[in-house]
């Protein structure tokens, strides 16, 4: 029966990890595309795994294997119900429709918690079930013999099911598709499980009692090898899991932030993270503490390096993120499958490890945000590894080999203990340095300082979001109201804003992406400025609060403020019938290192356009370190039959920043004016890719790998 365990529990891992890039793609639109929404999804998961943990520790532990089967085969019932009735209301059955979108900016957290519960909430718990369980009911038949090699074949389903969906999934299927497809797939897997549980269910696979009944497993003494862990053991196991949990997490917000937020930097690391499993369960041969721990003290160095100064080219960068964290998270994980216990205690030992994890999760998404004003998790934990492995020396489970290696292991150990924690303190003061008020939420890290710019140095308050600057404001009075950085008057949308031929007329002016409020400097007497933005701190900083910016309070025009993302924004407006359209729509979110992909496809545009005057304007800051977006936006323009310039302006090294805007429009009669055929570069040849939807987007098209 080994191949029967070994295909179902395959089965339930790769589903398992197949749906998690999957549903996490079709929420991500709906919250502004920002890193949080897979660490909160990553959150999710990690509550669920521990909670099928958690039944499967009672279902062994409390029932007979009879009850085990009627329990899991009745719960197995009701999550098909759920599927059919979802599939009836929703595009597929786990893809909630549009009405689930947020309205508003409030508490994104539990919004995407509730919207995760809803769509793949019960058959996610029950997959997270049978890895345990099986090996559970594996030991029942095969009269106890260990099933850690199955632990190992569930982590494999599960890196396959990571793997396989970027390269092989993503490209191909759309996510309707992919949905479909998966429930079937866990249609195949719950005939598997309800064989396994009928099984369980007969007469002969429990043995009687005096009364001819079916009788209750009461414990055992312990026999030789089932010592019962200690507490200390027990809480060694979930510190070593909250540590790789941390550290998964961490690289994975670190890594998104540098390039984008798009399913193959979610897969890297956890597709590692499953990878160290795998090796560690294999067997002891695969893991050398000695041998990591040097390995882990040069891959620390390098971080410091990387982490401290970040002048090296940005997939340098991820390739180093990536190392450290296979280095942690085998040195967790190995010290775990050595402390790994009889079978006996197997649910149990599942059950501390998934609690472990959760707690990471919880660290990550819920309490460094709230004590954080930068994002220091990902040093604190590497920085708890190496005491991890200073308590695994200092304590019981001190190899002799350790022993006759004493100095060593003790000098890389203060090494890496000190590395991290002078390297962190650095990186705090170097981050708070000249900071006037710093903000950490959902959508990321804030920082209002205070500098000089130009020549003739004159001082302005400028807002970093990450490593972004997102805006600066003169503080002198004869300058305050001029526009700055990307915004100035040579730059693409200032040419466009004062060439508009309506412009004198009531300028209809709609803005994705608020910053300091800059372009409403542009506002006259009779125009319209409608700014469209995610973060309520950005919001609270640009009205006014800590009278840092005042272009909004300055403008002489009509400002309005839209809180929530900017497409389901736009998107809710257009389905309620909203009859103003714009002369010209800012689409200003790609200059920093995430790229928020869903406001560049083609129902992206759809919807601009629909929002748009005939001859209005879209004028789209593609300025970025690392992506050429350029190709992607001709190609939409090529599709819906548009005329576009490129309007590259190099910048005064003082108020005017090197920016890159390209304006599309219908109106030939705009793109003729002299004022932006004479500024419009030339269309430099580019390799035409596959055209960007909701279903398809692929940044390796575009990405610039030469630049640091």
């Amino acid at each position: 029966m080994i191949g029967y365990y070994a295909l179902t529990i395959f089965l339930s891992s790769f589903l398992l990890f197949q749906v998690q890039p999957l549903i996490g793609k079709v929420i991500l639109p709906w919250f502004g595309g920002t890193a949080s929404v897979w660490s909160t999804s990553m959150l999710f998961f990690q509550a669920l795994l521990m909670g099928g943990y958690a039944y499967t520790y009672w279902l062994v532990e409390r029932l007979s294997t009879r009850k085990q089967g009627r329990v899991h085969l009745a719960l197995l019932g009701i999550s098909l119900g759920l599927l059919l009735v979802a599939g009836l209301v929703w595009d597929s059955p786990i893809t909630p429709g549009a009405s689930w979108k947020p309205q508003g900016i409030e508490a994104p957290l539990w919004q995407i918690l509730k919207i995760l519960a809803s769509a793949v909430g019960l058959p996610y718990f029950i997959l997270s079930t049978n890895s345990p369980l099986m090996q559970a009911w594996f030991t029942h038949d095969d009269n106890g013999r260990s099933p850690y090699r199955l632990y190992a074949l569930s982590n494999a389903g599960s890196l396959l099911g990571l793997v396989t969906y970027p390269f092989l999934v993503e490209p191909v299927l759309a996510l309707k598709t992919e949905a479909n497809l998966w429930t079937w797939g866990y249609l195949i897997f719950a005939v598997c499980v309800g064989y396994g549980a009928l099984r369980m269910m007969r007469p002969n696979s429990m043995p009687v009692d005096s009364t001819g009944g079916v009788a209750v497993p009461r414990p055992r003494p312990a026999a030789k090898g089932e010592v019962r862990p200690g507490v200390g053991v027990r809480t060694f196991w979930v510190a070593l899991a909250a540590c790789a949990s941390v550290v998964l997490l961490a690289t994975t917000n670190q890594i998104s932030q540098e390039v984008s937020v798009v399913p193959f930097l979610w897969v890297l690391p956890l597709a590692l993270y499953l990878l160290s499993f795998i090796l560690c369960f294999s067997g002891r041969r695969w893991y050398s503490r000695t041998a990591y721990m040097v390995a882990f003290c040069v891959g620390s160095a390098i971080f410091c390096w990387v982490f401290y100064y970040g002048t090296l080219n940005v997939w340098t960068q991820i390739g180093v993120y990536a190392l450290v964290l296979f280095l942690c998270c085998m040195i967790c994980h190995g010290e775990l499958a050595h402390l790994r216990p009889h079978p006996r205690y197997l649910a149990s030992f599942y059950l501390w490890i998934s609690a472990g994890g959760v707690l990471g999760g919880l660290a990550v998404n819920l309490i460094a945000p709230s004590i954080f004003t930068g994002f220091w998790e990902l040093p604190l934990g590497l920085l708890g590894c190496w005491v991890l492995l200073l308590i695994a020396y200092l304590g019981g489970w001190r190899s002799e080999r350790a022993r006759r290696t004493v100095f060593l292991t003790d000098t890389l150990l203060m090494c890496g203990i000190g590395m991290l924690s002078v390297v962190l303190f650095l990186y705090v003061n170097k981050s708070s340095m000249d900071v006037l008020r710093a903000y950490r939420n959902f959508y990321g890290v804030l920082r209002v300082q205070e500098a000089d710019v130009g020549q003739s140095p004159q001082p302005i308050y400028k807002l970093i979001h990450g490593t972004t600057l997102h805006g600066f404001q003169y503080l002198e009075d004869e300058e305050r109201r001029l526009p700055t950085a990307y915004y100035a008057e040579e730059s693409g949308v200032g040419l466009a804003i004062l060439h508009h031929p309506r412009r004198g007329v009531g300028l209809r002016i709609g803005v994705v992406g608020l910053g300091v409020g800059t372009l409403a400097s542009y506002g006259a007497p009779g125009d319209t400025l409608r700014f469209y933005e995610i973060n309520p701190d950005v919001i609270r900083l640009a009205e006014g609060e800590g009278g840092y910016f005042t272009y909004l309070k300055d403008c002489p025009a009509q400002v309005e403020v839209v809180p929530g993302d900017a497409r389901v924004s736009l998107e809710r407006e257009l389905a309620a019938g909203d009859p103003q359209r714009f002369d010209l729509l800012a689409v200003d979110a790609f200059n920093s290192n995430a790229i928020p992909v869903h406001l560049l496809t083609k129902e992206a545009f759809d919807v601009y356009l629909n929002r748009l005057q005939p001859d209005g304007v879209i004028a789209l800051h593609i300025s970025n370190q690392h992506v050429n977006l350029q190709p992607v936006v001709q190609g939409l323009a090529d599709y819906f039959q548009l005329g576009t310039a490129l309007i590259e302006d190099e910048g005064d090294g003082g108020r005017r920043f090197g920016s890159i805007w390209m304006l599309v429009t219908r109106s030939e009669e705009f793109l003729k004016q002299p004022q932006i055929a004479g500024r419009s570069g030339p269309q430099p040849a580019y390799e035409r890719g596959r055209l960007w939807t909701d279903d398809y987007s692929s940044l390796f098209q575009v990405l610039d790998w030469r630049q640091p």
